[in-house]
């Protein structure tokens, strides 16, 4: 299984595509291809966009936790 298979699910949910995902980044849909098959590294950055726009955690993005739902984030956070 790819490395980071749940950005995956996460955007076939969502029912767009790579290319309408990747827009929604910035970014090249063979830029964000390469993040769902764990041939780049995702950075920072673009981990907690994608985390944000799923809302949920990089935690679970990242497999270290199976909830979705994240703990609450403080106010201070924009």
């Amino acid at each position: 299984m790819p490395k980071y298979h749940r950005i995956r699910d996460l955007r076939e949910d969502m029912d767009i595509n790579q290319t309408q995902f990747a827009k929604k980044l910035g970014m090249s849909q063979t830029g964000y291809s390469k993040y769902e098959t764990g041939e780049n590294d995702i950075p920072t950055d673009i981990l907690i966009k994608i985390a944000d726009i799923h809302k949920t955690s990089t935690d679970y993005l990242l497999g270290r936790t199976d909830m979705k739902k994240p703990y609450a984030r403080s106010k201070e956070r924009n």
